[in-house]
């Protein structure tokens, strides 16, 4: 990743959203932040306590499948089935994204200030991002469903792109991972159709998460502004490849074998579905707006990011 020198937070850096923020004031406010309102899993959930019947797991409208021709012919129990495959999948996806992430975050940390209060919200946000990874694990275990692994092809793309991957690029893949699930995340822990257990979890990774994302937006527009441009051409590249990967690999078809459904005609009719294409725009537009205001979005990286899907 990119070094970074003090001279990067000077007084008077602006973009298309105004005069950036000092980096140490940002990370001062973070950490005030997570000393009042973080969590431990373990102790705050009910663990123990039995998956309610007749209760989604997910909420039915952001289910893949919703409104297809497949879901009008399945039962409401193999509907409920299949979200709670469907939350095991995103489980395990955030699993494996956030191991990058918290990889991505030391080497962005390696070579400053140990003292400095950037890096001690960094190490705050890693502390964070490991019990949330143990959190999906054990919400996994504790279902009928199994862990999704990201296929090996995605798997061996993670690792190139932690191996290649620049300042700017990493808190670009950063956000994409963290906000498209936050918003259906904000859906989720207020339904009461769904799960008890399941609302516990993201509502402790959504009060958490609003950390991350305002630390990797404000470190982003500092990045967009100060690293080279070769940087931040090869950032709107790898941010348009990683938005295409995202988005074959956030559900996993194997989902639709395990609860009896043919799995070419599930994946051809999500691939179809209007509604499903809307409900990944909606979740990205927060995103995208933002990468575009700030520059990410531009030349070949814009088209990668608009065959995503997440682009309209």
């Amino acid at each position: 990743m990119t070094t970074l020198t003090d001279a990067d937070a000077v007084d008077g850096l602006r973009d298309a959203l105004g005069l950036l923020k000092d980096r140490e004031q940002v990370a001062e406010r973070l950490l005030v932040s997570s000393a009042k309102h973080s969590f431990d899993p373990d102790k705050e959930l009910d663990w123990d306590a039995p998956f309610e019947e007749g209760k989604w797991f997910w909420p039915p409208e952001l289910v893949s499948l919703y409104d297809t021709p497949m879901w009008k012919r399945m039962s409401e129990e193999q509907r409920i089935l299949l979200s709670q495959h469907e939350a095991a999948a995103l489980a395990s996806l955030g699993i494996w994204f956030e191991l990058i992430l918290m990889q991505l975050l030391v080497r962005h940390i390696y070579d400053k200030s140990a003292t400095s209060a950037h890096v001690r919200y960094a190490l705050t946000e890693i502390e964070d991002e490991c019990r949330h990874s143990k959190m999906f694990a054990r919400l996994i275990a504790r279902g009928d469903a199994p862990w999704y692994p990201v296929g090996r092809a995605h798997l061996n793309l993670g690792r190139l792109f932690k191996t290649i991957s620049t300042t700017p690029g990493s808190f670009t893949a950063t956000l994409l991972g963290e906000e498209v699930l936050d918003w259906m995340q904000r859906l989720t822990f207020p339904d009461e159709r769904v799960q008890t257990l399941v609302r516990g979890v993201t509502r402790i990774h959504v009060v958490e998460e609003a950390r991350h994302v305002r630390y990797a937006r404000e470190e982003l527009r500092h990045q967009m502004l100060t690293a080279p441009r070769w940087s931040q051409e090869f950032t709107r590249l790898t941010s348009g490849e990683f938005a295409r990967v995202f988005s074959v690999a956030f559900v996993n078809p194997e989902v639709y074998t395990n609860v009896g459904l043919d799995r070419r005609e599930a994946v051809a009719q999500v691939r179809a579905s209007g509604h499903r294409r809307e409900v990944m725009q909606n979740g990205a537009r927060k995103l995208t707006d933002f990468l575009d205001d700030i520059g990410v979005l531009r030349g070949a990286g814009r088209r990668l990011w608009k065959s995503s899907g997440l682009l309209a």
